[in-house]
């Protein structure tokens, strides 16, 4: 091993070390197509104590992640909404719940059957009750899927995984105290006092979005540099007061962005941030994965593979279950499943607390770091991957699904019927709005998609025809009016195809070919040297936003000069 001695000399080596890491490491895997997450967290790795051993300035990058989380947390935040918190809430809140009753009575049953004792069993029961947020949201966000509301279900369970983590934390805080202080206060005053501040914070959210958030924000706003100035300052100062009372940074980050959600600036801070936010949560994957002491993990596996198993495949069947008996298709609740398939940084957390109260052993939070780092990164495969898996295993999910799924028959059940369209539209972005206000202008008969049941239902109350719907989901493209139409024109966010094997404007180019749909397919992407994959695949027309604005502008000015000069 080469001697890397000289990079402790100075903080900065350090961290110039770990990003030419991460950039050589990220590249491999992007030729890989491999995803990128799997990628930092064996950046993490390979920099620890196991490889490497880079990483010595833990303070420091520990600081860079704790912001990279509050961060992440804010932008999620930004797009979530009072009104959506008011409709997913019970649904998020009986998942949630239901998922970490069930995962942790069965995982403690596991942990007995494997010969652990009762109170090591029920730490590990707990831990396997939580899946990683952090890593949640970052995988949703690359797939363009926060919106979505299997996404949105998801985001809504995890926080309430969240709130339990509090929970779990103040009663292991508590009993801390109690062991170490004469006179420590009791598990209900600490309750009490943080139920307190929760309160407290909650109002002064409230208050801030009533009276204070646009107009403060539209000062602000004013000097874009002082706009992203403000809102990392805001979601780490919310982050810091949340962590200060007792709650994680990760609520207080997330309180921070609700908090400025209604304003009319949440698209240009989240354009703006996002690419600040994957560098900082770089570093968090470099502190998680640098963390894994290999050497004390061997003698760990059999068990570890046991509890993986019921992780990657337990917790979704559990979220499965519940929300089909809730009343929403097996593929909504397959693809929210998924998202609990791995435990959390927060469940080494919970092991590591119960190490220093003397509650369980350093094999047991060995135990949990392996079953950790086994879920992680297979579930991210999954997730990535979760329309394919969902093709390959649809025909055996029909048991969790009702005979009438209701909640999401609601989003359809004004769906247009028995009409005919010339133009059928996916996605209500501003590129799709405005396809579908030149459409209108020039007669044509449209039918628009979108999977954000909000967008669906503000397009809606504007008197046009629109239905909820995923491109991914083949199903649904079998259930499509496309008798009759002229073109199919999809408008959805946009990936990268050389990045990801799922991008959705394949998938919706397949479902068409399936159903034997010839006509035409108009496809859009910002990226030109896309072009040749979708002609390959079977676009008809490929719209480039900027190229065609470009080009329709230098025509028009063409055209005025002209006018000028006959004028």
């Amino acid at each position: 091993m080469p001697d890397l001695s000289f990079l402790h000399s100075s903080p900065f080596y350090e961290l110039t070390a770990l990003i030419t890491l991460a950039a050589v490491i990220g590249f491999i895997g992007l030729l890989l197509h491999q995803p990128m997450i799997v990628s930092f967290i064996a950046v993490g790795v390979l920099a620890g104590p196991s490889a490497l051993g880079i990483v010595r300035s833990h303070d420091h990058i520990e600081l860079l992640a704790e912001l990279g989380i509050a961060v992440l947390l804010f932008l999620v935040g930004l797009k979530l909404d009072l009104k959506l918190i008011r409709t997913l809430g019970p649904v998020a809140l009986a998942t949630g719940l239901g998922q970490v009753i069930f995962t942790s009575v069965i995982g403690f049953a596991i942990a007995l059957a494997l010969g652990l004792n009762t109170i090591t069993s029920l730490y590990v029961a707990v831990a396997l009750t939580f899946s990683s947020t952090i890593i949640i949201v970052k995988l949703l966000s690359d797939k363009r899927e926060v919106d979505s509301l299997h996404g949105r279900i998801a985001i809504g369970f995890l926080i309430v995984q969240d709130l339990v983590v509090v929970l779990a934390m103040m009663v292991l805080s508590a009993f801390g105290v109690g062991a170490h202080e004469e006179t420590g206060s009791s598990v209900l005053v600490h309750f009490g006092r943080v139920l307190l501040y929760g309160l407290l914070m909650l109002g002064f959210v409230l208050l801030f979005v009533r009276y204070l958030a646009t107009p403060m924000v539209g000062r602000i706003a004013r000097s874009q540099e002082l706009l992203i100035t403000f809102a990392i300052g805001w979601a780490a100062l919310l982050a810091a007061i949340g962590s200060h009372l007792g709650f994680s940074k990760e609520l207080g980050g997330l309180l921070a962005g609700i908090s400025l959600a209604s304003t009319p600036f949440r698209e240009a801070i989240v354009a703006r941030l996002s690419s600040l936010r994957d560098f900082l949560l770089l570093f968090f994957f470099i502190a998680l994965g640098s963390q894994l002491d290999l050497g004390l993990l061997g003698a760990q596996i059999a068990a570890a593979l046991a509890f993986s198993v019921f992780v990657l495949i337990g917790n979704p069947l559990i979220v499965m279950i519940i929300m089909g008996m809730m009343g929403y298709r097996k593929r909504t609740g397959f693809l929210a499943g998924l998202t609990v398939a791995q435990i959390s940084e927060f469940s080494l957390i919970l092991m590591a607390m119960g190490l220093a109260l003397g509650h369980v052993s350093a094999e047991s939070l060995g135990l949990v770091t392996l079953v950790g780092l086994i879920t992680i990164s297979l579930s991210v495969y999954m997730i990535t991957y979760s329309n394919s898996l969902y093709n390959k295993l649809e025909p055996y999910l029909g048991l969790f699904e009702r005979k009438k799924p209701y909640r999401e028959e609601k989003l359809e059940q004004q769906s247009p019927d028995k009409k005919t369209y010339d133009v059928i539209l996916f996605g209500l972005g501003r590129y799709g709005k405005a396809i579908a206000h030149y459409l209108h202008q020039q007669g044509f008969g449209l039918l628009a998609v979108d999977f954000n049941p909000d967008e669906v239902r503000r397009w809606r109350d504007q008197g046009h025809d629109v239905m909820y719907g995923d491109a991914c989901d083949p199903a649904f493209i079998g259930s499509l009016p496309l008798k009759g139409v002229k073109w199919v024109v999809s408008a959805m966010p946009q990936h990268d195809i050389g990045v990801t094997h799922e991008d959705p404007r394949l998938l919706l180019i397949e479902g068409l070919k399936q159903q034997r749909y010839e006509a035409g397919i108009a496809i859009s992407t910002q990226q030109p040297h896309d072009r040749e994959i979708l002609k390959e695949k079977g676009a008809t027309l490929i719209l480039l936003p900027f190229y065609d604005a470009a080009e329709q502008a230098v025509a028009r000015m063409k055209a005025q000069q002209q006018k000028s000069a006959t004028g």
